[in-house]
């Protein structure tokens, strides 16, 4: 008899997509070709966790093309378990384009910023809904994970989209951590109601919170005031960009600071910072190691032109994750690796158990 492999720690929902990446700087239509890539806020913190050590699935639906066939292929290469992805006959995956700045070009964006040019109106996730939950496979994968992570994206999606998040927010179960980023999307809730968004934030255990988007779409960056209007987490981080990263607890805040990056260009930083912020949690770390954990696969994304972190050595990582903070403080990440004063030594495995 087979042996059975443990089922993931992590469980991500939401819409991934095709990624076309231009193959230069500046606006699109001076771009003399695109290269084909994946994206999307759930898959890439489920690709984030797997690149960590933490067993991770990605669950959500694709189109039956070769955009979906190209999703399903890329995250299973990197150790992500697609095993509940759906396929639809009749939506199509959907598509974003990638502006990149850095060119004299008129309507460049500028150095170091991106925008993102989305075609999913009617695609294979807007088709998600609660009925999901009585898919054999999904059902597999939701008993059986320690650690549920959504975002903001997916109620913007559809109805049937803003009733699968409140049903899995709802379902409360003894061993199962429930995340949530904001990922807050305005183009997205043009037409919808972002009025729904308070009540679902506050149903997370960890609510993830970047202090621009929030002050946009909440009124406020604060932490405290954040801490204060959803009471409910366990936990609240806040992300001030590249400059600190805080979380609040009801026993307190514990802040710190962003590492020194030479930043290539910044999408994917957010969902790399939650991958390592969800694997501390799973692994026992303290608050403070988390967010460095946090901030270290963020700067990964930071210096890479795609929107998935590249993986630091575990070595440093390890190393980091304990450094003084002038050793924290005097190290800096560039696209050639990581220049600090720690020294290396061997790295404990993430995903280990632990106790959130």
């Amino acid at each position: 008899m087979a042996e059975q492999r443990p089922g993931p720690q992590a469980v991500c929902l939401g819409e991934s997509m095709a990624v076309l990446l231009p193959d230069r700087p500046g606006p699109l239509e001076a771009a003399g070709g695109f290269h084909a890539s994946v994206g999307g806020a759930e898959s890439n913190t489920a690709c984030g966790l797997a690149a960590l050590g933490v067993p991770a699935a990605w669950i959500g639906r694709v189109g039956d093309d070769g955009f979906g066939r190209r999703i399903t292929d890329d995250l299973a290469a990197r150790g992500v378990d697609v095993s509940a992805v759906a396929v639809d006959p009749h939506r199509p995956t959907g598509l974003y384009v990638k502006e990149t700045g850095g060119s004299a070009l008129p309507y460049d964006l500028g150095p170091g910023r991106s925008r993102l040019h989305y075609y999913r109106t009617g695609s294979a996730a807007s088709a998600l809904s609660p009925a999901l939950l009585a898919d054999p496979a999904a059902a597999r994968l939701l008993d059986g994970t320690r650690l549920l992570h959504l975002t903001g994206i997916t109620p913007a999606l559809s109805d049937g989209c803003l009733a699968l998040v409140r049903a899995l927010l709802a379902d409360r179960r003894p061993g199962r951590t429930v995340s949530f980023d904001l990922n807050w999307r305005p183009g997205l809730w043009r037409h919808r109601d972002p009025g729904v968004l308070p009540a679902l934030l506050d149903a997370a255990d960890v609510l993830l919170l970047g202090a621009d988007e929030a002050e946009d779409a909440l009124g406020t960056g604060d932490p405290h005031a954040l801490r204060a209007m959803f009471p409910h987490p366990a936990t609240v981080v806040v992300k001030d960009s590249g400059h600190r990263a805080t979380a609040l607890t009801r026993d307190g805040a514990t802040t710190e600071p962003a590492l020194a990056v030479d930043v290539v260009e910044p999408t994917g930083a957010g969902d790399a910072f939650a991958a390592g912020y969800l694997a501390g949690l799973l692994r026992g770390l303290d608050q403070r190691r988390r967010l460095r954990l946090g901030h270290l696969t963020a700067a990964g994304a930071l210096t890479a032109r795609g929107d998935r972190a590249r993986p630091h050595p575990p070595q440093a990582v390890a190393a980091l994750l304990d450094a003084s903070e002038e050793e924290w403080a005097a190290t800096r990440v560039t696209a050639d690796g990581i220049v600090s004063p720690v020294p290396t030594r061997p790295a404990a495995p993430l995903g280990a158990p632990g106790t959130p």
